[in-house]
């Protein structure tokens, strides 16, 4: 079966191709350094290009011509099926399911709850339908993980009935990769029974394994909570919320994309949306990119302890996604201090180990420390092919 992957972030778009679960080609379009930028992976070999921003917004299409281009199909009718990755809040998006009359409508009602991830997934959905036609589209949930997640870590204090009536309750993101990190640890070993895995990027999220299945997650209703984000508020008083709106006159609309695109990162720094702009401006004494990794850093290191009280201890803290499988610096300012939870790591492993899955804690931990590469688009494919086998 030959598989176009599509994965449409809140700040990049990936996609790759698959012939019967053999991966071709990975394309990567994001933002860097004041522009755009493509990668390709064929091979194991990178290739990189500057893009306009043009490009970047039709990325689909020139995906789908560099497959041409490439000779890895002949013509866009040898495309079988479409694996795409959707965000989106409800029961009815916690299943994977074949996109189509029904879904399009429920996903467009759902876009109020996530805007900064169903816009875009709904551009997207409508420029795959345009480029291929015929093509079945299946939509893989990236809540699936969390399916069976606890009623005590499922459901908010809000009355029972209005939770049940409106929907209103933790759903969980960043499963795709979750499962993605547990699959490939139950190829190489047993799983240890007490994980907590960091999927730092744009968007990121901390999650809570026991005996592989998600015991409590950061991300909830929406992606919109947990730790700071690039752009993304995090957790936060709905006090301060309502005296925002208040405050600065916001309408529901505007507070929604206050909270998704003004704030996290940007917002406490000032200037950048970028973890690695902010690490070059703190070298240079900048306070306030100071303190955006800084609160950063003391989120994520909160969820931890928090996630391992709530384990009853830890035997595996996993870093992954862009963030935390790049940045050693990161990572190494969050396991800071962190020997009372058993937490130890080597720095020069730490140091050594970017972009790659590596051990890098220190001869002394009690809890194993690992990288992870995250491979989303792999159980993209895998889930597209079953559903539709």
């Amino acid at each position: 079966m030959k598989i176009f992957v599509a994965n449409t972030g809140s700040a990049s778009k990936k996609y790759a191709f698959y012939i019967d679960a053999s991966r071709e080609i990975v394309m990567h379009f994001e933002h860097e350094g004041g522009g755009f930028v493509v990668t390709f992976i064929i091979d194991g070999k990178e290739e990189k290009r500057s893009i306009s921003v043009n490009e970047f917004h039709n990325a689909t299409e020139i995906a789908l011509n560099e497959l041409l281009v490439r000779k890895i199909i002949n013509n866009k009718g040898e495309i079988n099926a479409v694996g795409f990755r959707i965000v989106a809040p409800g029961i009815y998006f916690m299943k994977n399911r074949v996109v189509d009359g029904e879904y399009m409508k429920k996903l467009e009602a759902a876009k109020d709850e996530a805007p900064l991830h169903i816009g875009a997934m709904l551009e997207e959905l409508a420029n795959i339908s345009r480029i291929l036609p015929n093509v079945p589209v299946v939509g893989i949930s990236d809540s699936t993980f969390h399916v069976d997640i606890p009623e005590r870590a499922r459901f908010y204090a809000i009355p029972k009935e209005t939770a049940e009536t409106a929907g209103i309750v933790r759903y969980g993101y960043h499963g795709i990769s979750f499962t993605s990190i547990l699959r490939k640890m139950t190829a190489t070993a047993k799983i240890p029974e007490k994980i907590i895995i960091c999927h730092l990027g744009s968007g990121s999220s901390i999650g809570a394994v026991k005996g592989g299945k998600s015991a409590d997650t950061s991300m909830g209703f929406t992606p919109l909570e947990g730790i700071p984000m690039a752009t993304r508020v995090g957790d936060i008083d709905p006090g301060a919320v309502i005296y925002i709106m208040k405050k600065f006159g916001f309408g529901p609309n505007e507070l929604e994309e206050y909270l998704n695109t003004h704030c996290g990162l940007l917002g406490l720094s000032g200037q950048s949306d970028d973890l690695r702009t902010l690490i070059d401006a703190e070298k240079a004494g900048d306070k306030k990119a100071a303190l955006a990794i800084d609160v950063l850093v003391y989120k994520i290191k909160k969820y931890i302890g928090a996630y391992t009280a709530a384990l009853n201890g830890l035997d595996a803290l996993i870093f992954s996604g862009t963030i935390g499988e790049r940045s050693f610096f990161l990572r190494s300012r969050i396991c800071r201090d962190m020997d009372g939870l058993g937490v130890v790591l080597d720095d020069e492993r730490n140091n050594n180990t970017v972009s790659r899955d590596g051990f890098i804690q220190s001869a002394s931990s009690k809890v194993k420390i690992a990288v992870m590469t995250t491979d989303e688009m792999g159980e993209i494919a895998l889930e597209t092919a079953q559903i539709l086998k």
